[in-house]
């Protein structure tokens, strides 16, 4: 499961320096664009370890402040105010360091021949029925199209229509995914929009079907 997301979220990071017009690109060139990926990736990887960091440093003040207004009565609700916040902070510290810890097995992994040839594999996949993805996307926009949505975006959902359709990803995995994806790379607004987009091509691929 691990070695798929990866192969995903590569296979993200390479369309992302893709131009849209783009149908194929020559191994050298999706070589060169891997090496890019990898190293956002990495970059990735690098700030959520800073991010953790910043989150420690945050609880430990609040901790501080806790403790020098513990001797007044009035000050209970602030203090109270405050351990909760730290212990809000610590809970992020904690979570985040659990996916850091994951880094050095992440790279090796990223590494292995088979993740890289997964991901290149659903970037051709994408460039190949470019044009079919994004015609099945508009049609359940519901007033919205496709090419209003930030690059990211229509990436991670081209992505996951090729995994529901092509790769035959059980429709929970393939949108828990791309919504891992979102939260990752795009916005809470962008992480509902691919949430519903994917909801309704599947309610109306299961009336097709019926």
């Amino acid at each position: 499961m691990q070695t798929r997301s990866l192969s995903r979220e590569l296979a993200l990071l390479v369309l992302s320096q893709c131009a849209e017009r783009d149908r194929s690109l020559s191994l050298d060139s999706l070589e060169a664009l891997l090496q890019k990926a990898l190293e956002s990736l990495m970059q990735h990887w690098r700030e959520v370890l800073d991010r953790c960091a910043a989150d420690l440093e945050k609880a430990q003040q609040s901790l501080l402040d806790s403790e020098l207004q513990e001797g007044s009565k009035a000050a209970v609700m602030p203090v109270r105010d405050h351990l909760r916040e730290s212990l809000s902070n610590a809970e992020q510290v904690l979570n985040g360091l659990s996916a850091s810890l994951e880094l050095p097995r992440l790279l090796a992994l990223a590494d292995q021949e088979m993740v890289q040839k997964e991901a290149m594999r659903r970037v051709q996949l994408v460039l190949d029925a470019r044009a079919s993805l994004d015609d099945q996307l508009d049609g359940v926009m519901e007033g919205w199209r496709l090419s209003r949505l930030p690059r990211i975006d229509r990436d991670i959902l081209r992505l996951a229509v090729v995994d529901l359709q092509t790769m035959k990803t059980p429709a929970s995995v393939a949108c828990s995914e791309a919504v891992e994806l979102a939260n990752r790379y795009s916005d809470e607004q962008g992480r509902r929009m691919i949430n519903g987009v994917l909801r309704r091509l599947q309610n109306a691929s299961s009336q097709a079907v019926s």
